[in-house]
């Protein structure tokens, strides 16, 4: 468990890399979306069977960060339009 908390800080830390601009997200939002962006790279990759869910290898870790990228763009979308509504 500790090691799938790892890979999505890891995970969500790359999206913010590669995602331009910058993001108004803190470290626990980076942590969510890189879990939920391994979750979905997990089970993308388990329906394709190259791996379990749990077990993220490259395919997933591929898909996951994509996922991830994805995630932060509909977060940045989601939280620009409260600002813009206050």
């Amino acid at each position: 468990m500790i090691g799938f908390i790892i890979a999505g800080l890891v995970i969500g830390a790359l999206a913010r890399l590669i995602k331009p601009g910058k993001q108004n997200l803190g470290i626990l939002a980076t942590l969510l979306l890189g879990i939920v962006g391994a979750i979905i790279g997990g089970v993308i990759a388990n329906l394709l069977g190259t791996g379990d869910i749990f077990e993220l290898n490259v395919l997933g870790f591929i898909v996951a960060v994509v996922a991830a990228v994805l995630l932060i763009g509909v977060a940045e979308s989601l939280s620009g339009r409260r600002a813009v509504r206050r």
